[in-house]
C-alpha cells in the first residue's frame, strides 16, 4: 500500500534527536559477514526497510538471519556452503546489494549478481567493481543482466589503482583482497568513515587491512576468517539531515551519537552562514534561532567534501534562506529530481546541467509533492516544515529505507507530520 506523509508548515523544530548506525555501513557489513563461516553478530543497526531486504538476499543464499529492529542487532549464521547467486527480484530494490560480489568471489569462487536498481539518482556504472576484479585474476562479464564473476584457480594480490574513489568499488575490491593470495595495494580508494568502519570489521575477523581512511589501501590476503561481533559506525547522512533540518525551520536541535568530524563540510558550511554549530559531549548540537541563515554555494565531492547525500538538503536549505547560491552536483547526474518538486512548492530554481541556481523565498507555499529516492522524500518533508499550509510527501516508502520511525522523531521535537494511505497515483 502506498503511503504519504502529510506534513503542516510553520515548524521551528526543537529538542534532540538520536542517530545510530550508519545504513550505508550496516547492509555492507551484512554482506562483509559472509566471508566467514559461523556466527557474526552486529549491533547498532538501523531499524529500517534496507535491512531487511539486505536480510532477505543473504537468506537466499543460505544464511540464516535474525533480525531484531528494537535492538538494533542482526546474527547472521554463515554456513560452510552458501549460494552465489543474487536475484534481481531483491537486487532491484537495493543498490547496496553489489556488495555482496567482493565477498562472493573470495570465499565461492564465484558470483552472480543483478546489476543493481535502488534510488532513482543516476547510474553508477560497474566498471571499476569489475575492473578491479579482473586484476585480482576473476573473470568478469555482464550476461541476461547479471554480472558475473568467476576465479576457478582463486584470487591472487594486485596493484589496483581507481580511475574514481568510487565508495562500492573499494568495498568491493578490499572484500576480495582479504581473501586473495599475496599482497594487494589499493590506490586512489574513497575514504569514507564507512570505508573505515569495514576495515576495522575485517581486521576484527583476522584480515591485514592498513590505510583505510587514506588514498591507499594496503592488504596482505590471509588463508581465512573468523565470525566477529562489531558496533556500526554512526549514521553521518542521518546527522546532517537533522543539521539541515534545525537549519532550514531555524530551530535548535542537538544531533545525539552524530559525529561532526563526519560532517565537516557541510556544518563548517552552516556555521559560515551563521548557524550556531557546537560539538556536545553526547555528539553535536546545530542551533538558527538568531536569524535566516545566509545561502551559501555548494559541490558535492567524495569524503571529506560535501557529501550528494545531504545534496537534497542544501536545496530545501537555500530554498528559504537569505541571497542566492549555486548547488553543483558532480558525482551524480540525476540527483536533481527534487528540484522540481520543491518549485511545486514555490522555491525560485534554475537548473542548467549539472548546476542550480537558487533564489531563497522567505517560506514556501504547501503542495503535493513526491519523493524520488530516500533524500530526495527526507528533503520534501522538511521543505514542507517551512511552506504555508500543507505538504503531501508520497513515496513514503522512499523514506522509511533510510530513517528509523521519521515522523515520529520530527513529532517530537514539535512538528505535524502524520502518515496516511496515499490512494492518487504517482506524479510523472
Amino acid at each position: 500500500m502506498r503511503e504519504r506523509f502529510r506534513v503542516v508548515g510553520g515548524a521551528h523544530l526543537m529538542g534532540e534527536v538520536s542517530v545510530v548506525g550508519a545504513k550505508n555501513s550496516a547492509l555492507k557489513l551484512m554482506a562483509v559477514a559472509l566471508l566467514a563461516v559461523g556466527r557474526t553478530t552486529l549491533t547498532n543497526v538501523p531499524a529500517i526497510a534496507d535491512v531487511t531486504i539486505m536480510a532477505e538476499l543473504l537468506r537466499r543464499l543460505g544464511v540464516g538471519v535474525d533480525y531484531d529492529a528494537a535492538a538494533g542487532v542482526v546474527v547472521l549464521e554463515v554456513p560452510e556452503r552458501i549460494g552465489h547467486r543474487a536475484d534481481y527480484e531483491l537486487v532491484r530494490a537495493l543498490r547496496a546489494s553489489i556488495s555482496v560480489l567482493g565477498p562472493l568471489v573470495a570465499r565461492v569462487g564465484e558470483a552472480d549478481v543483478a546489476v543493481p536498481g535502488g534510488d532513482a539518482i543516476g547510474s553508477r556504472g560497474l566498471d571499476l567493481h569489475a575492473a578491479g576484479l579482473e586484476a585480482l585474476g576473476a573473470e568478469v562479464h555482464v550476461t541476461h543482466g547479471y554480472l558475473i564473476a568467476t576465479a576457478p584457480r582463486g584470487l591472487r594480490g594486485a596493484d589496483i589503482r581507481l580511475d574514481f574513489p568510487s565508495v562500492g568499488a573499494t568495498e568491493n575490491i578490499l572484500t576480495a583482497a582479504v581473501l586473495a593470495s599475496g599482497t594487494t595495494t589499493i590506490d586512489n580508494v574513497a575514504k569514507e568513515p564507512e570505508i573505515i568502519d569495514i576495515a576495522q570489521m575485517l581486521v576484527s575477523m583476522g584480515a591485514r587491512v592498513e590505510g583505510a581512511g587514506t588514498s591507499r589501501i594496503t592488504v596482505h590476503g590471509v588463508d581465512s576468517l573468523a565470525p566477529t561481533e562489531h558496533a556500526v559506525v554512526s549514521d553521518r547522512i542521518a546527522a546532517g539531515t537533522w543539521a539541515f533540518a534545525a537549519a532550514t525551520t531555524r530551530g535548535d536541535i542537538e544531533v545525539v551519537g552524530g559525529v561532526a568530524d563526519h560532517l565537516r563540510a557541510p556544518l563548517g558550511a552552516l556555521e559560515a552562514a551563521g548557524c550556531r554549530v557546537e560539538v556536545t559531549d553526547r555528539g553535536f548540537r546545530v542551533s538558527a534561532l538568531e536569524r535566516r541563515p545566509r545561502a551559501f554555494d555548494v559541490a558535492t565531492l567524495p569524503f571529506p567534501g560535501f557529501p550528494t547525500d545531504l545534496q537534497p538538503f542544501a536545496l530545501s536549505y537555500n530554498a528559504v534562506a537569505d541571497g542566492s547560491a549555486m548547488i553543483t552536483e558532480n558525482l551524480f547526474e540525476a540527483r536533481f529530481r527534487t528540484v522540481q518538486e520543491l518549485a511545486r512548492l514555490g522555491a525560485d530554481t534554475q537548473v542548467d546541467g549539472h548546476h542550480v541556481m537558487t533564489h531563497g523565498v522567505p517560506i514556501l507555499s504547501g503542495a503535493p509533492v513526491e519523493s524520488s529516492d530516500i533524500r530526495s522524500g527526507a528533503a520534501l518533508v522538511i521543505a514542507g516544515l517551512v511552506a504555508e499550509g500543507e505538504t503531501l510527501v508520497s513515496g513514503v516508502h522512499h523514506i522509511d529505507r533510510g530513517y528509523p520511525r521519521f515522523e515520529e522523531a520530527l513529532r517530537a521535537m514539535g512538528a505535524e507530520v502524520t502518515r496516511e494511505p496515499d490512494d492518487e497515483p504517482p506524479f510523472e
